[in-house]
């Protein structure tokens, strides 16, 4: 089983890579796009991701992007949340 990163670490890399995607993974949770357990979820997935541990340098490289790179577990779920946030803008 591999190691899981700390929690806060990965909530503020999910925050960020949100952020860098133009997703607004608060507002998607707030108007029910996103439930308790995907945000839970999410942050799961990125404190088992073997890529995070480059995820914070590769953030500070890329401010905006039209998507989440190859190696994130969440880029599926990032580019779904956007697809919608678009839809309702």
């Amino acid at each position: 089983m591999p190691h899981l990163g700390e929690l806060m670490t990965h909530l503020r890399l999910v925050l960020r890579m949100g952020r860098a995607t133009g997703t607004d993974v608060v507002a998607a949770h707030r108007q029910g796009h996103l439930t308790q357990q995907d945000w839970a979820d999410m942050i799961q997935n990125c404190r088992g991701c073997e890529w995070a541990n480059q995820c914070p340098d590769w953030l500070d490289q890329h401010e905006t992007v039209p998507g989440a790179p190859q190696p994130c577990r969440n880029r599926k779920r990032f580019a779904a949340l956007k697809e919608m946030q678009e839809q309702v803008d």
